[in-house]
């Protein structure tokens, strides 16, 4: 807890009982108050593991729900728990939680109300081992999607992310895509709902046991992602609509 915020750590697992205790022992306990996690129907012992480690809220789907379904139920369990800053943490030890802190605290001071870890400011993407091929497609994308949404991000895919309570209580994401997509709707809503994101500089690992979707899926994301952008333009310019984007109490 920090300022009297409380802080929940949400892990979207899949297939993650190699590297969940590795992500678990890093979480910083000295102001995180509750981690949640939601297994996506893994064929391992993820959440055997889980529960061995002591994690208090595992959620397990019956069906596989997809990435960003998993996201849903890990978003609205922590806004039951009456979260006030909530940090999405994959499980698969591929972003260092040891940047809860910094996120953390830029979110309780008021500062900025969404603060994501960016793999391209610096070299994190590169060190880490990125494959070429989608570190172009990443930045490609972004300078197209910084262009559609007038913005300045250095990149729009990372998977760590954390959010104040008013921005999740604002913006549609129980309506948003359960695939990959998922995180760049979410971003579009926060933005046609005029929140600033923050971006910090964020090492990464790419490794056997870290989860990574193959060329194809990358391919359909990519086509999603500027779906939702061109969407996003034309309904900056008044030439389409597009209710998803739409604050939540309208």
């Amino acid at each position: 807890m920090i300022k009297n915020k409380k802080i929940v750590i949400v892990l979207p697992a899949y297939n993650a009982e190699k590297t969940l205790k590795m992500t678990y022992d890093e979480i910083p306990f000295d102001i995180v108050d509750e981690v949640i996690l939601v297994d996506d129907v893994s064929k391992d012992e993820t959440v055997n593991k889980a529960k061995d480690l002591g994690i208090k809220h595992v959620i397990k789907h019956q069906e596989n729900k997809g990435y960003g379904g998993n996201q849903k139920t890990c978003y609205n369990k922590a806004l039951e728990l009456n979260a006030d800053i909530v940090i999405m943490l994959h499980p698969d030890y591929q972003y260092t939680p040891q940047l809860i802190h910094s996120m953390s605290y830029l979110i309780a001071n008021d500062v900025y109300p969404v603060v994501v870890g960016s793999r391209i400011l610096g070299k994190g993407a590169s060190k880490g081992g990125m494959p070429i091929y989608k570190y172009i497609a990443n930045r490609i994308l972004t300078l197209t999607q910084n262009i559609l949404m007038n913005q300045k991000l250095s990149e729009y895919h990372t998977g760590y992310r954390a959010f104040s309570k008013e921005v999740l209580e604002s913006i549609r994401y129980n309506e948003n895509s359960d695939n990959f997509v998922f995180d760049n709707e979410m971003i579009a809503q926060i933005f046609a709902a005029d929140f600033e994101i923050a971006e910090i500089t964020c090492p990464t690992k790419y490794f056997d046991d870290a989860s990574s979707i193959d060329l194809k899926s990358s391919s359909i994301y990519g086509l999603g992602v500027l779906r939702v952008s061109i969407r996003y333009f034309l309904r900056k310019i008044g030439l389409l609509k597009y209710p998803l984007l739409d604050p939540r109490n309208e």
